[in-house]
C-alpha cells in the first residue's frame, strides 16, 4: 500500500525527544493561515482531533491528522514532514527548541493515486489503536 504520509530522520529524532519529556503525541495538519498551515504538534491527551479530520498515518507510532476540507485539496500528494531551525508554531510542542516542523510533498504518481482509491482515508473518529486519542462528538 501506498503512504500518504512520511518524515525525516530529523524529524523522527525531534518526536522522539518530545515524547520523551511530554509523553504521547498528535499532529494536525490545518488550512489556516500563519501557524495554523504549519503541522502541529501536541500531546495527545490535551488536544481532540475532529471527528471528520482524515488520519494520513504515523510519524514514529505518533498519529497524523489533516482536517478534511484541506484534505481534499492535498488527497493527490504525499505530505513529507520535516524540521527545519526557526520558531514553530505557538502552541505546538516544538516551539521552544529553536526548531519547526514543515510540510513538504509531492504529488502521487497516476499509478498510485489509483491504487489510493483502492484505500480510502480514515476519518479519526473511526481510528481506535491510538491510547488516549480524543476526538470531537
Amino acid at each position: 500500500m501506498i503512504d500518504r504520509l512520511s518524515s525525516t530522520d530529523q524529524t523522527n529524532k525531534l518526536v522522539e525527544e518530545l515524547v520523551e519529556i511530554h509523553g504521547p503525541l498528535v499532529f494536525h495538519q490545518s488550512g489556516g493561515c500563519c501557524d495554523g498551515s504549519a503541522p502541529m504538534c501536541f500531546p495527545r491527551n490535551e488536544f481532540r482531533v475532529g471527528s471528520r479530520d482524515i488520519f494520513l498515518g504515523s510519524i514514529n507510532s505518533q498519529p497524523f491528522f489533516i482536517a478534511e476540507d484541506q484534505y481534499s485539496y492535498w488527497e493527490h500528494t504525499h505530505l513529507i514532514i520535516d524540521v527545519v531551525p526557526g520558531r514553530g508554531g505557538m502552541f505546538s510542542l516544538e516551539g521552544p527548541t529553536g526548531k519547526r516542523f514543515l510540510t513538504r510533498s509531492r504529488v502521487f504518481t497516476d499509478e498510485e493515486y489509483s491504487e489510493l482509491k483502492n484505500y480510502p482515508a480514515q476519518h479519526a473518529k473511526d481510528i481506535t489503536n491510538y491510547e488516549g486519542l480524543k476526538t470531537t462528538s
